[in-house]
């Protein structure tokens, strides 16, 4: 046969090398842009809510069961020196979402139920806004405690979609706060939907990463639990928040705080294992995505955990800077770029997760913006040695006002619960402050006093010049 559809040899060959060449040029191709979608990973970060340091497997929790964290752990790095930036809700979150210390933004306290005023304000750049500028989607399901203001809130700060709640927490079941307010939220709407928060949160997650599977997304996962009120997923509770504030005035808000956050140690394990069963369903549908290996998932907790909390083997919880108060799991998986089953005890802090995404995903802070986080990528994977640097934390309660620092080994604290007293402890042979070192050691001592209260100026004249600072 002499021709194809009547056409002479040198044409029909002439013909299918043209074919072959355009096949070949649109393949390759698609392999770069291919090649080039996978230079920007996926971030799934998950936070959870007043979880003790020892309530996932990985941890030594005997008995909670965690085995999708454990198997995240198993894949990835579980960090044993991870450190929030401070001991309650609101400074830690605003410590991620900005990559500085929070006393810059003014918001080292958790914000109050009843406070409509306080919140993140837009001027500050968040990391939401600085992945989007990146071209990444952006989105948050769950607890935001920024502030209740639209203008402090998820969408104002670059979420492009947001399903939660704004205060700093609610009944699971009727989705209200302590104070009888309705608080879960589409985007900047108030909505119901039936269900159990965990589960809500989670089912939006899954359904996010499958809309999602094309373009480059940054998906923070906010789990409440297993913040109080304890309730157990499965059946309604029959604790609920009161309906109207009238009810909460008449019945004493002490009264009805007491019977909201009642609870065990069982029910509290009940709510640490549905928030893992979530975790296991996230990262399955990452797996039927085809997203796995280029999604960067990081798991950690807000704060110390608090009243049926396991926190061994570091002393005191939530609310204080012992080392119960501020030290947090940490799990980060990246297959391929990081390395599976390490545990390390290099010192981190929240704001070196946020450094950390930003280095991962090629985005940039604005011009001028100085990031208190460190990119510890490149220590984790042995491109860089181990870093030795101060991390510093303030807090004040009615009862109770702590600073802290730790530079390697060596955590100092002042305490002025009663007196302001000065404690140093060797962290290495004392991860639980039983044993007071600062009489053995006064040069040290001396030196993290200095490196505080150097720290405390430049923070509160951060905090008095924050106002007048803007921000693209």
């Amino acid at each position: 046969m002499n021709s194809l559809l009547g056409l002479p040899r040198s044409v029909c060959v002439w013909l299918v090398r043209s074919i072959i060449a355009v096949l070949f040029a649109i393949g390759l191709n698609s392999s770069i842009k291919g090649e080039a979608a996978r230079t920007k990973p996926n971030v799934v970060f998950i936070l959870v809510d007043d979880m003790g340091y020892g309530d996932i497997g990985s941890y030594g929790a005997p008995d909670i069961r965690t085995p999708h964290l454990d198997r995240l752990a198993r894949e990835g790095v579980r960090l044993t020196s991870n450190y929030c930036a401070a001991p309650v809700c609101t400074p830690t979150r605003a410590a991620f979402m900005t990559g500085r210390y929070p006393q810059r933004v003014r918001l080292e306290r958790a914000i109050g139920v009843d406070d409509e005023k306080s919140g993140l304000p837009t001027t500050e750049t968040s990391i939401a806004r600085m992945l989007k500028n990146n071209g990444y989607a952006t989105a948050l399901f769950g607890k935001w405690h920024l502030g209740a203001s639209p203008d402090f809130g998820p969408n104002a700060h670059g979420f492009d979609e947001f399903f939660g709640f704004l205060k700093g927490h609610l009944d699971y079941y009727s989705h209200r706060n302590f104070d009888g307010g309705p608080d879960l939220y589409e985007n900047t709407q108030l909505v119901e939907q039936p269900g159990y928060m965990t589960d809500l949160i989670t089912q939006r997650s899954v359904a996010y990463i499958s809309r999602h599977h094309r373009d480059p997304f940054f998906l923070y996962i906010a789990y409440n639990a297993p913040h109080d009120p304890w309730q157990v997923p499965g059946r309604p509770d029959d604790i609920r928040a009161p309906k109207s504030r009238t009810k909460m005035d008449q019945e004493g808000s002490a009264r009805l705080l007491e019977k909201w956050v009642r609870g065990s140690r069982r029910d509290y394990a009940r709510m640490v294992e549905r928030v893992d069963y979530g975790i296991g369903q996230i990262l399955e549908s990452l797996v039927r995505s085809g997203l796995d290996k280029d999604t960067l998932v990081i798991f950690t907790n807000d704060n110390g955990g608090e009243r049926f909390s396991r926190n061994y083997p570091l002393f005191h919880r939530k609310g204080t800077l012992w080392e119960g108060g501020i030290r947090v799991p940490c799990i980060m998986r990246w297959p391929g770029h990081l390395p599976s089953d390490l545990v390390s005890d290099q010192p981190i802090m929240t704001m070196d997760l946020s450094a950390s995404i930003l280095a991962a995903t090629g985005a940039t802070a604005p011009v001028g913006r100085v990031l208190d986080g460190v990119n510890i990528l490149p220590i984790l994977t042995n491109r860089q040695q181990s870093m030795e640097r101060p991390f510093f934390w303030r807090f004040e309660s009615p009862d109770r006002k702590q600073v802290a620092a730790r530079k390697g080994k060596w955590k100092y604290i002042r305490d002025g619960t009663i007196a302001d007293y000065e404690l140093l402890f060797d962290l290495d042979e004392d991860a639980s402050e039983r044993h007071d070192l600062a009489y053995q050691y006064p040069h040290i001592l001396e030196e993290l006093r200095n490196l505080t209260k150097q720290w405390e100026e430049e923070m509160n004249q951060a905090a008095r010049s924050f106002s007048t600072r803007r921000h693209p």
